[in-house]
């Protein structure tokens, strides 16, 4: 066979994939548009009905994100399928009411980035310029939820974010775990021999210290309220580095003096998603609580008898000092399960007989993403 017959015969192959693709595409075209009229008429049902209606239901949706994914048999890996889905969930929750959610800004943050992957590009994002703005906007009913960064794998707890659940009545509503990539940064234009400080936000300087370190160790680090507010002090001066992220070197338009900077490779950041509802079960759900204990020997191994006498499984414990009382600790602890569980109910009643304070924070779905 001639080489002009193969190439014929190929281009004919080609055309006809186009064709399925183009009529695949016709198809999936007319099935999306026929589940936005579908949320429509659910949002119609719901305003109907009441004029307080729960329009996003993070217990449907990640019910609905691993049906999908555990009904999925490529060539797509499941990452890539909960993505699409997750913006087509976005874009149809849009048609029933716009969703505002309320971030640690500025514009460009990890925190950003967070509360896209879990709500969808759909979703209306709202900047605020600390973790207490977020709590007091939420709280008020001024945005309908808010994210927040709560733990990074390398550098623990943001005792912040924790401390400010004391007192507030907002609940835990989902989570987000978020891969973070580090790079620093500079003005395009900057000569990086006469760069005298090297911005970012705590939480990155001590995820980027062996690094930095190593590298640039005689340089001033210098502590700000985010990443995003340090790529943008960078894009205003000459002698100023940032460490952030992708987003914000695109958003402030910084050149990159190296990628990947964080001293571990799985660097990563566990984001909370808070609202004013309480989440019904979904199936594979995680609780946050907050336990004040008396100040005696003990307290600690008592608190968590009870979750190894039902064999709870814990993810996390912290403990903050109390501020009414020196010496006195109050513990976050997040565990596995759902607190309508009878055994869950069963825990937590045995200890509100002996804690001084039992705060339910929250019951949500484990992210599914």
């Amino acid at each position: 066979m001639s080489n002009n017959n193969r190439e014929n015969q190929t281009n004919i192959r080609l055309q006809e994939l186009r064709e399925e693709i183009d009529d695949i595409d016709s198809t999936l075209l007319t099935l999306i548009n026929q589940r936005a009229a579908i949320a429509q008429k659910v949002g119609h049902v719901k305003l109907a009905q009441s004029t307080t209606a729960l329009f996003y239901r993070p217990e449907r949706e990640a019910k609905i994100l691993r049906s999908i994914m555990a009904r999925n048999t490529g060539p797509l890996a499941n990452a890539e399928i909960g993505r699409l889905f997750r913006e087509i969930i976005s874009s149809c929750l849009a048609l029933e009411k716009n969703l505002e959610i309320a971030f640690l800004g500025p514009t460009g943050t990890f925190t950003e980035q967070a509360a896209l992957k879990h709500f969808g590009q759909s979703a209306h994002c709202v900047a605020m310029p600390t973790i207490a703005d977020v709590f007091r906007e939420v709280e008020g009913g001024l945005v309908d939820y808010g994210v927040v960064p709560v733990e990074n794998s390398s550098e623990g707890v943001v005792s912040h974010t924790l401390d400010l659940f004391r007192n507030c009545s907002v609940h835990i509503c989902g989570e987000a775990v978020l891969p973070i990539h580090h790079h620093l940064l500079c003005h395009t234009q900057a000569d990086t021999t006469k760069i005298t400080r090297i911005c970012a936000h705590q939480q990155a300087l001590g995820q980027c210290s062996r690094w930095l370190d190593s590298h640039w160790p005689n340089v001033e680090r210098m502590t700000v309220s985010s990443n995003a507010e340090a790529a943008r002090m960078a894009a205003q001066s000459m002698d100023c580095a940032a460490i952030a992220g992708a987003t914000a070197a695109d958003l402030y338009g910084l050149k990159k003096l190296a990628c990947r900077i964080e001293d571990t490779c799985d660097n990563a950041t566990r984001f909370l998603v808070i609202g004013r509802q309480q989440v019904a079960a979904s199936g594979e759900d995680k609780t946050s609580v907050m336990v004040s204990m008396p100040n005696k020997p003990g307290s600690l191994h008592q608190l968590l008898t009870p979750f190894s006498c039902h064999n709870i499984d814990l993810s996390r414990v912290e403990s903050r000092p109390a501020r009414d009382q020196a010496w006195r600790y109050v513990f976050f602890i997040d565990f596995i399960g759902h607190r309508d569980e009878p055994q869950i109910q069963s825990v937590l009643a045995e200890i509100e007989q002996f804690a001084v304070q039992l705060k339910v924070l929250g019951s949500y779905p484990q992210g599914p993403l």
